[in-house]
This record gives C-alpha cells, structure tokens and sequence, in this order.
C-alpha cells in the first residue's frame, strides 16, 4: 500500500488540528472539574463567531479535515457558554 501526496497532506491537516484542538480539550476538562469558565465570556462569544465562519467555509470548501476540527471546538465553546450562564456572577 502507498500513500499518495494527498493522503499525507490531510493526515498532517488532521494531525495539526488534533493538536490545536488538544489546547481547548484540556481548557475544558480544567473548567469542568471547578464547575466554571475561567475564560473571560467574550473569548467563547469570539471563539463560537470564528468557528462558525471557518466551519462554514470548510463546508463550502468540503475540506473534511477542517469540517470535523470546527465541528468539535464548537461544541466545547458553546458548552463554555452554558456553563457561564449558569454561575451566579455571569457577566
């Protein structure tokens, strides 16, 4: 079995997204465990606006890697999100 250029190339794209994902995933098991966000709120709000934007243009793209990356970081910012409306101090 050979791998084409291609092949590599979303392999690396895959890889670099596990690896920018890997950053908000520990965010988010940090928060999880203290019961808050300890993220001002405007960084979910700006993460969840640019998710959005790149989510779409990797759908119109169909970038499949770009797809699932997006798809995942947005669920972790909109459960940020949530969880910043339910503390009692939410801004």
């Amino acid at each position: 079995m050979t791998l084409d250029n291609q092949t590599l190339w979303i392999g690396a794209g895959m890889l670099g997204q596990l690896l920018f994902g890997v950053r908000f995933l520990v965010q988010w098991l940090y928060s999880e465990a203290r019961g808050q966000s300890l993220i001002p709120p405007a960084f979910w709000y700006l993460s969840v606006a640019g998710g959005v934007v790149v989510l779409s243009y990797a759908i119109h793209q169909r970038e499949m890697v770009f797809i699932i990356g997006e798809s995942v970081t947005l669920v972790i910012f909109l459960r940020n999100l949530i969880m910043l409306r339910k503390q009692p101090d939410a801004d």
